[in-house]
């Protein structure tokens, strides 16, 4: 894969996303949302990538993670996922050319109430598209490991989670969990908000620009807004997340941004 320009802040939490070039379904299958689940297990156990939700759909991913580790944890990891998850797919079905766009979007997520916010967003991803009524519905969530904790395989880092919510347990979790997202399906974050997946930051306008603050001359020009109660730095120029792409500077691509290096597998 390319190099990914992407910013690095230490401690903190970063919603990404990633998706399948030109908008392909090639994870319309659950074979290939699995293998990608089993990649991400390895990130885990290679890097310590700490995890705090996922979603893998038909055509991209939605990743929660917080950098507690070295630098290049977030980059080594979605360089492995995303680099073994294409190779072997295009293995398999005789495919050549790319699986992934070149490039990952990351968003720092303040903690609080607006972590709550992100998680729920992305635990509704496939119920706003239409293809479910309920996040139970789709098993490549980290919804399903959350209310149903697995013995074997565990992604989701069932201590750092509670602890950032700053829930008592991995049993309170779930009851709040179950809480925020069924007041979610009745609410706004079951209608699509592109500040979660374009935005350089979401979170309190101090957050906001103390997020400015320590990117410093890296995030130049870009501007804060106000969305629906909380604040965003958003790209310059702006994008749809859905649009074509293709030869275009695009919202999952950040210009003069911290380098997070790619390393070889």
């Amino acid at each position: 894969m390319p190099r990914a320009n992407r910013h690095y802040l230490p401690g903190q939490v970063w919603h990404i996303t990633h998706r399948c070039h030109k908008k392909e379904f090639l994870l319309k299958f659950a074979r290939d949302r699995q293998n990608w689940l089993r990649w991400l297990f390895e990130a885990k156990k290679r890097f310590g990538l700490r995890i705090l939700d996922y979603i893998v759909t038909s055509n991209h991913i939605h990743l929660l993670v917080v950098d507690d580790k070295e630098r290049d944890m977030i980059p080594r990891s979605l360089q492995l996922i995303a680099g073994r998850t294409g190779q072997e797919y295009n293995q398999r079905k005789g495919r050549k050319g790319a699986f992934w766009e070149d490039r990952y979007h990351a968003t720092a997520v303040e903690s609080g109430s607006y972590l709550i916010q992100c998680l729920v967003y992305i635990d509704l991803n496939m119920v706003r598209t239409g293809v479910i009524d309920h996040p139970s519905q789709w098993s490549a969530s980290g919804y399903s490991e959350i209310q149903n904790p697995r013995q074997r395989y565990t992604l989701i880092d069932q201590g750092r989670l509670p602890e950032l919510l700053e829930l008592g347990s991995i049993d309170e979790l779930r009851e709040s969990h179950r809480i925020w997202v069924e007041d979610g399906l009745k609410g706004k974050y079951n209608v699509r908000e592109c500040k979660w997946s374009e935005s350089v930051a979401v979170g309190s306008r101090n957050f906001v620009e103390e997020t400015k603050d320590r990117l410093g001359f890296k995030i130049k020009g870009r501007k804060i807004m106000e969305s629906n109660g909380a604040y965003e730095l958003r790209e310059s120029p702006p994008s749809a997340y859905g649009n074509d792409f293709t030869d275009k500077i695009d919202a999952l691509r950040g210009e003069n941004t911290y380098l997070w290096e790619s390393f070889p597998l």
